[in-house]
C-alpha cells in the first residue's frame, strides 16, 4: 500500500463513531475543490489520537468545517477506498444552528449519549471514547450502562 503526508479542508459528513479501541474514532470528511456537489468526495478517517477522538465524539458537529491532516493510505485494490489516519485536526468554522437542533449529546456520569430526533435508538459510549453499545429508546440507557459496569468492573 502506498501512503502518504495529506490535509483537507472540508465538512464533517455524518456523525462520528467510536473506532474499534478506548481513545480511537472513525468519521468522514465531504471535500470539494469547486462548489458543484459532483465534485465532492467523501473520505473515509480514523484516529488514534485520544485528544482529537474526544473532540470529535463529543464537541464537533456535522457540518463543522474541518482542516484535518494526517497519512493517507492508498488501497491495494482499486475497489476500495483510501483511509485517511488523521493526527491533527481544526475546527475552522462551527456548522450552523439548524444542525445541532436535530441532534443532542448528553452526559450520564462517565457516559455520553447521543439524541437524534429522527430515531429513538440511542448510541452510549463511555467519556473516553468507548463504544457501549446502541439502546433501544432513551429509557433503555440506564439498562445498557448498568450492564456495561457489570461486565466491565464498574467505571467507565
Amino acid at each position: 500500500m502506498d501512503t502518504k503526508p495529506f490535509t483537507i479542508d472540508g465538512f464533517l459528513y455524518a456523525v462520528p463513531t467510536p473506532g474499534t479501541c478506548p481513545g480511537t474514532a472513525q468519521f468522514e470528511v465531504i471535500s470539494s475543490p469547486t462548489d458543484d456537489p459532483e465534485d465532492d468526495t467523501v473520505f473515509s478517517c480514523t484516529t488514534e489520537e485520544p485528544r482529537i477522538a474526544y473532540a470529535l465524539l463529543t464537541e464537533i458537529q456535522p457540518g463543522d468545517l474541518l482542516h484535518v491532516s494526517g497519512t493517507l493510505v492508498q488501497p491495494s485494490d482499486t475497489g476500495e477506498a483510501a483511509q485517511l489516519t488523521v493526527d491533527a485536526l481544526e475546527v475552522l468554522a462551527a456548522a450552523p444552528a439548524r444542525a445541532l437542533q436535530e441532534m443532542v449529546l448528553d452526559r450520564y456520569g462517565d457516559y455520553v449519549v447521543v439524541f437524534d430526533a429522527d430515531t429513538d435508538a440511542v448510541p452510549v459510549f463511555t467519556a473516553l471514547g468507548q463504544w457501549v453499545g446502541m439502546a433501544e429508546s432513551p429509557d433503555a440507557i440506564g439498562t445498557l450502562i448498568e450492564i456495561h459496569e457489570r461486565v466491565n468492573g464498574g467505571d467507565a
